[in-house]
């Protein structure tokens, strides 16, 4: 198995069609994972969406410094793939950085990828609600740059409030032996012990077209 940077069109089948998110997230930076130079998994890394996330990690100094990230999708999760992408993808990631992700509670995700590459367990995401749009997947931020609050208030047959579901924090440091040091002593969240439970998959149905080795 080899790991090599990809560009953003290579993500785009992968991410509408295959991720159970089915939208495309913030991309800096994107990486493949080949198995006899094939494609069978991607992982995606951008700006987190909350700038205020970016300050509340490490606080100002490092606020430039913070990628999440954002999307792992792999076609077979066969043994070791997931680890093996994660882990050689950070590698190839600019240093020093700062790199959050999440496990989906309600996807019934622990984050045992992150446990295995050694990210820091910082507990769960705040409660907090989204505006969605009835019979859509549009939610959040997108619902609030297109229609304005008026708007979702008059119209209860087609905006409701949801609870967004919580989700697992994940951080791992990127940098020389200082750095890390550095960025941890600035830490602004609690290290929590790795939660456990079942995890639960998905079926993808969807078989990409983009396969080969491109570069």
């Amino acid at each position: 198995m080899k790991v090599h940077q990809i560009k953003y069109h290579e993500c785009e089948e992968w991410l509408l069609k295959i991720h159970y998110a089915k939208r495309l997230p913030p991309i800096t930076y994107s990486f493949g994972l080949y198995d006899n130079d094939i494609l069978e998994g991607i992982v995606t890394y951008g700006s987190p969406p909350s700038p205020s996330l970016c300050i509340g990690i490490c606080g100002e100094d490092y606020r430039n410094s913070v990628l999440e990230l954002n999307r792992l999708c792999l076609l077979n999760n066969k043994k070791n793939q997931a680890s093996f992408l994660v882990g050689n993808s950070l590698k190839l990631l600019p240093k020093p950085s700062i790199i959050v992700s999440y496990a989906d509670t309600k996807m019934n995700h622990h984050g045992y990828i992150y446990q295995a590459t050694n990210f820091i367990y910082t507990g769960l995401s705040i409660k907090q609600s989204d505006w969605v749009l009835i019979n859509s997947n549009k939610h959040g931020k997108t619902i609030s740059e297109q229609y304005t609050l008026e708007e979702r208030k008059n119209n209860p047959d087609k905006f409701k409030i949801v609870q967004r579901s919580r989700k697992h924090r994940y951080i791992y440091f990127l940098g020389d032996k200082k750095q890390k040091k550095e960025m941890l002593g600035k830490l602004n969240y609690n290290i929590e012990p790795y939660p456990k439970g079942d995890n639960k998959n998905y079926e993808v149905g969807h078989k990409p077209t983009v396969q080969g080795l491109l570069f």
